[in-house]
């Protein structure tokens, strides 16, 4: 959902609907862990033009 198509915004409550069907508080934890470790991901790439931001309010975006 992030990557296609690249830098654009993504809410939040898409994503949990898309992949959990609903946005429990749980379910919203785990977005916030796979999310980080998404990051994590992103930081160890030698190409460091690709973040994922949050968007405060809205959801998130890949810039490439």
């Amino acid at each position: 959902m992030l990557a296609s198509p690249p830098n654009t915004n993504v809410a939040r409550m898409d994503i949990l609907d898309k992949l959990w069907g609903n946005d429990s508080f749980f379910n919203s934890r785990n977005l916030d862990v796979y999310v980080s470790k998404l990051r994590d991901a992103l930081r160890l790439r030698e190409d460091a033009g690709v973040q994922l931001l949050t968007l405060k309010g809205v959801g998130y975006r890949l810039v490439c």
